[in-house]
């Protein structure tokens, strides 16, 4: 790992400066920005922003190597399409594009098998990718088909105009029926691949909580999401004393390989073909409906 803090006056963009002090080509830095190792103060970076002095940047691994895609025939869980987009229910357990040490199987690779239509705003190894969800959270994700769909969505979620809500089971009995949680999220100190809240490199986190069933251990609560920070849910429910159940990375206890039962149940966008508002649900995935029914 690799990490300085920004001492010129002038402003440059992330690529152009990265591969000056590293003296590779700006190509070669465009696919590590893409592939996720390079964070600007704690978070990932993109490759047109500009960096100022006082940044600090952390290469997290070895330079990657070149990544090329294969399409993969993986069946999609199509919940909505047309010219402009692709509404996909991700199933816990798939990576959303490749990156460090993941190169296939990922819902990038079932994209490409499926069409050619994919934008490529976010660069060769995101086609189509406007925003994210874990690995293994479940649930509703948005894809572009074309760069203009792709402006249009990625500028909704910048200005908070799309709408997430997602459902969690955590562990402990939440008392309150409704809790907003309001605490900064940084990157990790000690654990880099892990976020935490922190007043330190770290960006405003909001986000919203609704109990919808309290079980004698457990709480089932639906999030909304004021912003979208890295693992936003997970740290915060975490961060006040209820993490996730089976979350191997921000709960203690010892978690199966389907990962955090957190799952994302509902999206409500503007349509950028026709400019009417569009909301979406799909089911909880059967292994969380089926540990609930278990506490019964």
């Amino acid at each position: 790992m690799r990490n300085w803090i920004v001492e010129e006056e002038e402003s440059k963009r992330m690529d152009i400066y990265i591969s000056e002090i590293l003296d590779i080509s700006r190509s070669r830095v465009q696919k590590m920005i893409d592939q996720g190792i390079v964070l600007l103060n704690g978070r990932e970076a993109k490759s047109s922003e500009k960096v100022i002095k006082g940044d600090t940047i952390e290469i997290t691994e070895d330079y990657i190597k070149e990544i090329h895609l294969e399409p993969e025939n993986i069946p999609l869980d199509i919940v909505y399409e047309d010219e402009d987009v692709l509404l996909i229910n991700k199933p816990s357990g798939m990576v959303v594009h490749p990156g460090s040490g993941v190169h296939e199987h990922t819902l990038v690779n079932a994209l490409l098998y499926y069409t050619n239509h994919l934008s490529d705003c976010n660069g060769e190894v995101r086609p189509g990718i406007v925003h994210r969800i874990d690995k293994d959270t479940s649930g509703l994700i948005l894809v572009a088909k074309n760069n203009k769909a792709h402006e249009i969505l990625a500028r909704d979620f910048q200005e908070k105009k799309v709408k997430r809500s997602y459902l969690a089971l955590v562990c402990g009995v939440l008392q309150h029926n409704y809790i907003t949680i309001d605490a900064p999220i940084g990157r990790d100190t000690i654990n880099r691949k892990k976020m935490m809240v922190t007043e330190k490199n770290s960006k405003r986190a909001m986000t919203h909580v609704k109990v919808l069933k309290r079980y004698k251990n457990y709480t089932l609560v639906k999030c909304e999401l004021e912003t979208g920070r890295t693992h936003q849910i997970r740290v915060h429910m975490a961060y006040i004393g209820y993490p996730i159940y089976n979350d191997p990375v921000y709960n203690p206890k010892k978690a199966t390989s389907f990962g955090q039962f957190l799952h994302s149940s509902e999206i409500c966008f503007v349509s950028p073909l026709t400019k009417k508002e569009l909301t979406f649900s799909c089911p909880l995935p059967q292994e969380f409906q089926e540990f609930l029914d278990t506490l019964e």
